[in-house]
């Protein structure tokens, strides 16, 4: 590649690509019909919003799916729908976004975070240690941006101490452990659809289920107004009677404009999801030939989807790590850091959640976070973009990480 010191990279690491023209074409006759509102449909007809739910349930290999207004209410709904009480405690790895905290907090239960280890995945003995707590029984795994754990020890582990498992799988939407796709190992688990994740609504999330009495409780939860007979990926109607007047209505729906953009993009899911890796690839043989950066090796069982990259520079100060932030910007290359004592933008270190009741200390979790970059893979790169990204960190890396 020819000298790149003086050139930097212009194109935007927020900018997805375009719905594509099956997306408008549905969006366009749903806003000429003016049927946004998932029910307002005729009689027989399936809505945009029910057939997404069919059509992800099956992609999943779930029994039942319901289309929510954001992953943050899915994992609400989930909770909810699952059974936690307020009190209640609720496990959750300490490498996640404000959302899943959110989430358990918006139920009335008590979070109790688990550390992480060096590849950014849940420590499984910190899991089992806690979950060996008498007044532990939920789980909300989050698999932050893209990172699987050993999902055969998870299960294990919630085996072993009746742990109920829900899945936070806003990233890894498409991804799988050993073959199995990942959202498809708990009680519930809960996708995302906001611009950033591997299907664009602007916001919305999915929620998927094998249990009926979850679905039917979270089908009423998100706002049916008795109208549940309308789902069609859902339990039997008999599911419902017994709890229809018993489950309050708290408006976390998805609408059927939504639910038509979405339904074009699954069918391209699996191939979206190789185009990514593509690029993930790329960049992570580069990075790891940077010195004095790493990306931790992950497991062959885990099929990821590369939708962003997470690299440490290990033994760094923080004055350094933010000296090589600030010249990474100034080239064009927009990364995020998890050591900030602040939350920036999209991007908070746990200890900034200052709701907690009482905040823990996690040595290892802030020891590996003080060092984390992170970055966006957005489609609309390509793989030379790709390789200037790395010709541009690794000369900054070369002044600044020494």
């Amino acid at each position: 590649m020819a000298d790149t010191a003086s050139t930097e990279f212009t194109k935007d690491f927020t900018l997805q690509e375009p719905i594509g023209n099956e997306g408008i074409e549905r969006a366009m006759a749903i806003l000429k019909s003016g049927k946004l509102h998932r029910y307002n449909v005729d009689p027989d007809e399936k809505g945009e919003a029910a057939l997404l739910e069919e059509e992800f349930a099956a992609y999943m290999g779930k029994k039942y799916c319901l289309a929510c207004a954001s992953c943050g209410s899915a994992m609400y709904l989930a909770l909810k729908s699952a059974g936690v009480q307020p009190g209640d405690k609720v496990l959750c790895n300490a490498y996640t976004l404000a959302p899943v905290p959110g989430a358990i907090e918006n139920a009335g239960a008590v979070i109790e975070l688990v550390d992480i280890v060096d590849d950014y995945t849940i420590d499984l003995a910190d899991l089992e240690k806690k979950a060996k707590s008498e007044d532990v029984k939920w789980f909300m795994l989050s698999h932050m941006r893209g990172h699987i754990a050993n999902m055969d020890r998870v299960m294990d582990i919630c085996a072993a101490h009746g742990l109920e498992l829900i899945e936070d799988c806003a990233h890894t939407m498409g991804a799988t452990w050993d073959g199995k796709k990942s959202g498809a190992f708990g009680l519930a688990a809960c996708f995302s659809t906001q611009t950033y994740k591997h299907m664009n609504s602007g916001e919305g999330g999915l929620l998927v289920t094998d249990d009926p009495d979850l679905m039917a409780r979270a089908i009423i939860y998100s706002g049916s107004y008795m109208l549940y007979e309308r789902h069609t990926a859902r339990p039997d109607m008999a599911v419902f009677d017994k709890i229809k007047t018993l489950v309050p209505n708290y408006s976390c729906r998805m609408d059927n404009l939504r639910a038509a953009i979405l339904r074009p993009q699954l069918k391209k899911l699996d191939a979206q999801c190789a185009r990514w890796n593509k690029r993930y690839q790329i960049l992570e043989r580069g990075l790891n030939a940077i010195d004095g950066i790493t990306c931790p090796a992950r497991d062959p069982r885990e099929n990821y989807v590369g939708s962003s990259i997470q690299f440490s520079l290990i033994g760094q100060n923080e004055a350094t790590i933010r000296r090589f932030l600030a010249d990474c910007l100034a080239r064009g290359v927009e990364l995020k850091w998890f050591g900030n004592k602040e939350p920036v933008g999209f991007t908070s270190a746990y200890d900034s959640w200052q709701y907690f009741k009482e905040l823990p200390v996690l040595a290892n979790t802030k020891r590996i976070l003080a060092v984390m970059c992170d970055m966006r893979i957005p489609l609309t790169f390509n793989a030379d973009d790709c390789r200037l990204i790395l010709a541009i960190i690794k000369e900054v890396s070369a002044t600044v990480l020494k």
